[in-house]
């Protein structure tokens, strides 16, 4: 999952039953990540890594459905987003600060190529050899929806699910509140610049340039990729994004990360069902027009103001 996992909940069946919840909703992060990790060599990505430019992989509906939305998010972003930017971490490492040359990140863009992945009777094949599949980038907030969807078969009325910030909440609150999720400031992480406050089951997801990345000789250079070019996205610090799921949530706020500022403002505002806000560069913030109703947010029918 890249990071922390949280489920809270309230269940009144007593301490045993909570424990037994609480370990089914454990396993299925788990099984998840066991499934779809690229790390993870028995994983059914890594098998078809394994095999690309060789033979399809048969694989399952749930499967074959994850590598759809994945697809479908390289569409929405024309390929700014692609589930086979994976193989470009030969190239670049944020950990260790260090900034890949033009030519070395040039020689991978060819084996970066949404296209070449094929969906055909329920299999997927990478078409070309040195390919990698990396369902990263919609995997985590599956997973919070999965562990959600648990819960609730479960019988529990409350909860929340937070994976390294990709939140799925189940229910309302038992006091009636809002539930209340900050996202922090991209410049400074002891500082929560707004909250969410869904009143019922929601997805919240951000995308960040400052959960992976690093500054150098006075730029910052961060882990959302746009496929296209093989570098850092420019223009937007985060995007967040309330939506039915922390599916739909995710997707759009990687979809409008990668467009910029104005196009991913757009795209936001004008798809039903989700309400957004994007924090730029220079610490703009621009809101959907309905964010004032999920959030503390006055939302982009007044002016935008700068953090600093």
């Amino acid at each position: 999952m890249g990071g922390r996992g949280v489920v809270e909940f309230v269940d009144a069946r007593g301490r045993a039953e909570a424990a037994r919840i609480a370990r089914l909703a454990e396993e299925e992060a788990r099984r998840v990540e066991r499934k779809y990790s690229r790390y993870r060599d028995e994983s059914v990505v890594s098998e078809i890594n394994r095999n690309a430019g060789r033979t399809p992989v048969a694989v399952d509906e749930e499967t074959d459905a994850l590598v759809g939305s994945a697809l479908d998010l390289a569409a929405l972003t024309e390929g700014r987003f692609d589930p086979t930017v994976g193989v470009l971490r030969r190239a670049w490492d944020f950990r260790s600060g260090r900034v890949p040359s033009r030519e070395e990140v040039g020689a991978l863009l060819p084996l970066v190529d949404a296209s070449k992945v094929s969906r055909r009777d329920g299999t997927v094949f990478l078409r070309r050899a040195g390919m990698e599949l990396d369902l990263g980038g919609v995997g985590k907030e599956y997973a919070a929806d999965r562990v959600a969807r648990l819960l609730r078969a479960e019988g529990v009325a409350a909860a929340i699910v937070n994976f390294s910030g990709d939140v799925r909440t189940v229910g309302r609150r038992l006091d009636r509140h809002p539930w209340r999720i900050g996202v922090r400031e991209p410049r400074d992480p002891r500082r929560v610049r707004f909250s969410v406050r869904p009143m019922a089951g929601a997805g919240v997801a951000t995308s960040g340039d400052y959960e992976r990345g690093f500054v150098k000789d006075g730029r910052r250079y961060h882990h959302i990729l746009d496929a296209r070019t093989g570098w850092p996205s420019p223009g937007v610090a985060s995007v967040t994004v309330v939506a039915a799921s922390a599916d739909a949530a995710g997707r759009y706020a990687s979809a409008a990360f990668l467009l910029g500022v104005e196009r991913g403002h757009a795209l936001l505002e004008s798809t039903k069902g989700l309400e957004g806000a994007l924090i730029s560069e220079d610490g703009t913030l621009r809101a959907t027009s309905g964010m004032k109703y999920v959030s503390d947010l006055p939302g982009s029918a007044l002016p935008v103001s700068p953090w600093f």
